[in-house]
């Protein structure tokens, strides 16, 4: 019995030292005035928001931004990013014509009761105008045209939405149809939202144009932008928006103005006025009330990372580009940076190698990620520091 007990202890100090090689990480942190914050924490109607500094990607408000729920017409936004990219390959053109099905026809035409660009049945429609159809119209037609155009079905082109999503980073949205329309299997989150208006707004330039067009008239029927920030020329130019029952009233959006752009992703409002009145207050009050910060310069001396089996015993990390954030104009919270790396380095390490991220807080909140890399390289050590190395790393743990 005492034998077995043994045996257990040394198969769960074994795991144990495994599970700390795996996730130990280490930090450095830096810090700005710790002070308490003067003003009352800024709130919003919605039950989800993230808000965002476009260049940097600072995140400036987060309310529940990893919440699942239902897209609606959100999910047109990843639609719209899968034709992009088609485009962008050579494998579609914007003067390829795709017929309107009675499927199309019957679910997100006129006789739907959604929003549609009365696409004719059994006529031909070019990619430009179902693009501008689903984007400036919200049309649901024009989504399922496109997506039955491109992958034969609806189911079939839901796969390579969600199968994009995974490739761009997004990992809990899924989607189950081109257009949004109510299926339990539509998820999205606030974080993945903004995530995607940013790289369709940062990757297709010269689609984005379609975001901010006022107006679309399509088979002698004229409808304007969805987007209710639009009209009110206080510098929004895209994105979307979306309703459904079970979640409320969302939005896309992101505005431009004295140099600063800001995306937006809102969920959970009582209603159009609620959700157009709530989302321009918020855009408001990050353009107001943040200043941009020079964290580090290019190349700058961030940290040391430890190195075990080298000719050197550390190496200095520093990031590529200038190290910016976005902080509150008051600046009431303590700034807090840190490298995390999976420790320790294995000599040999080359310069400009990947070593981990930066990863940047106000207050408790983490604000910013950025890659760091080693700033020189490190060779391999004689076998007696080898050697030596080891013996601290088993003492690091055991101790």
């Amino acid at each position: 019995m005492a034998q077995r007990r043994r045996g257990h202890g040394r198969c769960f100090a074994v795991h144990l030292v495994r599970v700390l090689v795996f996730v130990l990480l280490a930090a450095f942190v830096f810090a700005g005035p710790d002070l308490k914050a003067q003003t009352k924490p800024f709130e919003t109607k919605a039950k989800q928001a993230f808000l965002v500094e476009a260049s940097t990607g600072t995140v400036l408000f987060a309310k529940n931004e990893d919440d699942l729920i239902p897209p609606a017409s959100l999910a047109k936004l990843m639609t719209a990013e899968v034709i992009f990219h088609e485009i962008a390959e050579g494998r579609l053109s914007l003067d390829q014509e795709f017929p309107v099905t009675e499927y199309a026809w019957r679910t997100g035409g006129a006789l739907s009761r959604t929003s549609t660009m009365f696409a004719a049945l059994k006529s031909n429609i070019k990619v430009s105008d179902l693009l501008q159809g689903m984007i400036v119209q919200s049309a649901n037609d024009g989504a399922i045209i496109l997506a039955e155009g491109i992958s034969g079905s609806e189911d079939a082109f839901a796969e390579k939405m969600t199968a994009r999503a995974r490739e761009l980073g997004l990992t809990k949205s899924v989607f189950a149809n081109s257009n949004g329309l109510p299926n339990p299997k539509n998820q999205v989150t606030m974080r993945e939202l903004v995530f995607l208006a940013r790289h369709i707004f940062f990757t297709y330039p010269e689609f984005f144009k379609y975001y901010s067009q006022p107006d679309f008239e399509w088979n002698k029927i004229f409808q304007r932008n969805r987007n209710p920030l639009l009209a009110l020329k206080i510098g929004v130019d895209g994105m979307k928006t979306g309703y459904t029952e079970e979640s409320g009233y969302a939005i896309v959006a992101t505005i431009n103005r004295d140099g600063k752009r800001l995306f937006l992703a809102m969920s959970g409002l009582a209603s159009s006025k609620e959700r157009a009145e709530e989302s321009q207050r918020v855009l408001e009050w990050g353009l107001a009330n943040f200043e941009r910060r020079i964290v580090f310069k290019a190349n700058e001396k961030i940290a040391d990372a430890s190195v075990f089996g080298g000719d050197q015993s550390t190496v200095p990390v520093v990031a590529r580009d200038e190290v910016d954030i976005y902080l509150p104009v008051n600046n009431p919270d303590r700034i807090r940076a840190k490298v995390v790396y999976r420790w320790p380095l294995r000599a040999p390490v080359d310069k400009d190698q990947d070593i981990g991220q930066l990863l940047i807080f106000v207050g408790d909140r983490q604000v910013r990620d950025v890659k760091v890399f080693s700033d020189a390289g490190v060779g391999t050590g004689t076998l007696r520091s080898r050697a030596f190395d080891g013996l601290k790393e088993l003492l690091f743990f055991w101790l």
